[in-house]
């Protein structure tokens, strides 16, 4: 499994065949050849019959994010594929603070330079992670844009169902939710809010999204 960071959360799992697979991976090994899905986006109107991964996060903007470009992370994983090892990688010098806050069912967590290593990954293991990273891009015109992406979840050559969610707060009232793309649909919800918005996605494929916030008219 392999997760790295771009610019917010570049998310791509490369589950890692060990000699004896784990169930999961049989499924996914075995999976037809007809059903794989290569690359491209396939929002999902109902859920897998097993759960799937589901990549959990809380971003924080305030007033100093308007101007430095670092947001505040918190970040879950759960239902994770049972694999040997595996990473999340963030993108070097776009990342501080980083720290692992929960590792239930996994043997070993650490961090390790932008990256938390994983060691035996159990079944219904969960990962939680707090940092700070440079993902706010800087003021264009009257708006400020997140861009997250691609979220993946990836067995070899083909791209398995996945679950993001992910939960804005705007604390500061120099700027508003605007927009997002891709547009709402099934299988992709946004919901604005009083201090941000929340998204949910499920799908196959790669995801990016961006979403804009513009300065609040005095």
């Amino acid at each position: 499994m392999y997760c790295r960071h771009a610019s917010l959360l570049l998310c791509g799992f490369l589950l890692q065949p060990a000699p004896s697979l784990a169930d999961s991976e049989e499924d996914l090994f075995f999976k037809g050849v007809a059903d794989v899905n290569e690359g491209e986006l396939h929002f999902l109107a109902s859920p897998p019959d097993k759960p799937v991964h589901h990549h959990q996060n809380r971003i924080r903007i305030d007033d100093a994010s308007l101007e430095t470009g670092w947001i505040h992370l918190q970040q879950c994983h759960t239902h994770l594929d049972p694999v040997p090892s595996s990473q999340v990688l963030y993108r070097a010098g776009f990342v501080r603070n980083l720290k692992v806050t929960q590792a239930d069912g996994i043997g070993r967590a650490w961090v390790e330079g932008p990256s938390v290593q994983l060691e035996d990954v159990g079944p219904a293991a969960r990962l939680c992670i707090q940092a700070d990273t440079r993902a706010l891009s800087g003021r264009e015109g009257n708006s400020y844009f997140l861009r997250n992406g691609p979220y993946m979840r990836r067995f070899l050559d083909g791209y398995y169902p996945m679950r993001v969610s992910l939960a804005i707060q705007l604390d500061t009232p120099r700027v508003h939710f605007t927009g997002i793309t891709p547009a709402p649909q099934t299988g992709f919800t946004v919901t604005p809010n009083a201090h941000g918005v929340e998204i949910e996605a499920l799908f196959e494929g790669q995801l990016r999204t961006e979403i804009r916030f513009d300065l609040t008219q005095p």
